[in-house]
């Protein structure tokens, strides 16, 4: 039971330093109950976990939301799905950053919201 406990505390120390600092790894010397062994074995996995394609890796989208918008570029036009990734942990947020992306990409015209998925 206790190692179901530690484990689980040092997993979620991970994810909150993983959220608050993306580009870097959390530091061992912070560990909470000082076990380097699994903290080593841990880390060695995250290093070898693959890059997305766009050559992002796959912790800098742990957190935030897929929005999918009806966008278009003139009013009588058939919709066009734009999809944009945002880091915000907010649904709101992360609506208006893909409305102010899909307009800076060129579409002035933003239908209605289809989708938002939490990552």
């Amino acid at each position: 039971m206790s190692d179901e406990l530690s484990e689980f505390e040092r997993s979620i120390k991970r994810e909150i330093d993983a959220f608050m600092k993306p580009d870097n790894e959390p530091s061992p010397s912070r560990d909470l109950l000082g076990d380097k062994k699994d903290e080593q074995k841990s880390r060695g996995k995250k290093k070898s976990a693959g890059t997305e394609a766009a050559g992002k890796s796959a912790q800098s989208y742990k957190t935030g939301h897929l929005v999918r918008l009806a966008v278009r570029t003139r009013k009588l036009e058939a919709d066009t799905v734009f999809e944009h990734r945002s880091t915000s942990i907010s649904k709101l947020e992360a609506q208006l950053e893909a409305e102010k992306a899909a307009k800076q990409a060129g579409f002035p015209i933003i239908g209605y919201v289809i989708d938002i998925q939490s990552l």
